[in-house]
């Protein structure tokens, strides 16, 4: 029987490039790839090439990596005084009300397509070409816009792209009225960019004429990447941080991720919490041994106020993240110290292989690369990524990051690729996900539908309880005696859980998530 793929994407352009990838008989990580290489290229406003990625891959024997494509402070041979300037500030009604920064200043070092050519050179199947070729044809031949992306376009098309010729081409219709869920776009400049990176790889976009033509336009307007930037940029090939969550081995994104370490400490602290089989199954606030919605929001309250207090202003975040994951292994929480847009991809084949990409440009920096159709990152202008000020970092400086894209599997033979978008609420999804698969044994599409909550601090410190509408955890909050606020049914503000799996059988499942655009299927 020939190899099977389960993949997870997040529309119908990335699982039709993933499957393409599949009937060339490429594997998972091919497929994941090929997946994020279209979404990376079709989905303006929300991600692009120009972003940040983490690949995190499980061989079918082998132990799992994660490929480091993240983002990075610039400004390498840059005097002082050229730091702080080249942004405007935006304010939008995105989650109900973002201000950030936008500009050729608030552009990051890309690293996304590294990550993602690094990640095929040590694990896929397939030449490099044959997964940019179905993100050429996307581009040149047409795409939908999604609902995520005309949803967030709707808000910020005019406040964010529209002081950029080449931005506002690609956000909008040819008419100038903002795009729908459902327009056909186009992007023919970045189809001639895809087929020069098809040839020539992603150094293109770093060592190459399009990273030389980037650094010469923000040296023109203000921006702090050089070439200098570009040279000294690697991919970073990390040892995961894995825990045990019942029967399963799970590794995650590592620091100076973020992400991964606080999901590792929710996970770690639920397993402990006592015989865990259900979390909150049949309207019930505890399972048969369950995890109650109680311990729940005290994990999340504790992990999440450390990370308010300490992470968000750390200047050393592998440092911190890995004295976080040891006082947590010894003490339980009592040890924690007291000191925007992404997308994701999952995929999963039939003979073990586990690939999860987490991909983030911000919210985009509302400028392009003249001629190339290709929109630039906003790292360095998301205010929940630079608690620390405008431009405080230095040179080479990895980023902060939500994302956790991760793979698990079991003893049996069970295969997982799970991760989500959706910024700080990236690890409190993918806690509440994995704790009902891995620890209450509940089906692959129930836990990713279930309720969500999350809680949210305020600026005077104090927590509020975000949720969805649950009658269990509306109890929850009001024993705890804190603020809780109802967002409904599903909605889009709790992430977009994307997961591929294996069963011990060898049946290939993939599941996604209601509250965002997924595509999914098995090849």
């Amino acid at each position: 029987m020939s190899r099977q793929v389960a993949i997870a994407a997040t529309g119908p352009a990335s699982l039709g490039a993933g499957q393409a990838v599949i009937a060339d008989g490429g594997n998972a990580v091919d497929a994941a790839i090929g997946a994020a290489i279209t979404a990376m290229s079709s989905e303006p406003g929300i991600v692009s090439l120009a972003g940040g990625a983490f690949v995190s891959v499980w061989p079918a024997s082998g132990s799992p990596v994660v490929i480091d494509g993240n983002v990075a402070m610039p400004g390498r041979g840059l005097p002082r005084s050229a730091f702080g300037g080249g942004v405007r500030e935006v304010v939008t009604e995105y989650g109900g009300g973002v201000t950030m920064y936008a500009g050729h200043g608030s552009v990051a070092v890309p690293g996304a397509l590294s990550a993602c050519e690094a990640a095929v050179a040590g694990f896929g199947s397939l030449p490099w070409a044959s997964l940019v070729d179905p993100a050429v044809g996307v581009c040149r031949d047409g795409y939908p816009i999604g609902g995520a992306a005309a949803r967030y376009l709707a808000l910020v098309a005019d406040p964010l792209f529209g002081h950029d010729s080449g931005a506002r081409r690609l956000t909008r219709r040819d008419d100038g009225s903002p795009f729908v869920a459902g327009d056909l776009a186009r992007n023919p400049e970045l189809a001639r960019v895809l087929e020069a990176v098809a040839r020539e790889g992603s150094s293109l976009l770093t060592t190459g004429e399009l990273g030389r033509a980037l650094a010469a336009d923000m040296a023109a307007q203000g921006g702090l990447l050089t070439e200098a930037d570009f040279a000294a940029y690697t991919v970073v090939v990390r040892e995961p941080v894995r825990r045990t969550v019942g029967d399963w081995d799970v590794a995650v994104n590592p620091p100076p991720s973020v992400g991964g370490p606080l999901l590792a400490v929710m996970l770690a602290e639920l397993a402990r919490s006592s015989h865990l089989d259900t979390i909150g199954r049949s309207g019930t606030n505890r399972g048969a041994d369950g995890v109650s919605w109680e311990d729940i929001l005290r994990i999340q309250r504790a992990v999440l106020a450390y990370r308010l207090k300490v992470h968000d202003l750390s200047r050393d975040l592998d440092a911190d993240g890995h004295a976080l994951l040891a006082a947590v292994d010894r003490h339980g929480l009592a040890g924690l110290p007291t000191s925007a847009s992404t997308a994701h991809i999952s995929a999963v084949d039939s003979d073990g292989l586990a690939c999860a990409v987490t991909m983030s440009s911000g919210y985009g920096s509302g400028v392009t690369i003249p001629g190339t159709g290709l929109l630039l990152n906003n790292a360095l202008g998301e205010p929940e990524l630079n608690r620390l000020g405008l431009h405080a970092l230095e040179p080479g400086t990895r980023l902060a990051s939500n994302m956790a894209p991760t793979v698990a599997r079991t003893a049996d033979g069970r295969v997982l690729a799970v991760g989500s978008p959706g910024a700080d609420r990236i690890t409190t999804a993918l806690m509440q996900v994995l704790a009902q698969l891995c620890l209450g044994g509940v089906d692959l599409d129930v836990a990713i539908q279930a309720p969500r909550m999350h809680v949210r601090f305020e600026a005077s410190g104090e927590p509020v309880v975000e949720h969805e509408a649950s009658v269990d955890i509306e109890t929850a909050v009001r024993k705890a005696g804190l603020s809780g606020l109802d967002h409904g049914d599903l909605s889009m503000y709790f992430g977009g859980v994307g997961a591929a799996y294996l069963s011990g059988e060898g049946e290939l499942r993939a599941a996604g998530d209601p509250r965002r655009e997924a595509a999914v299927g098995v090849s």
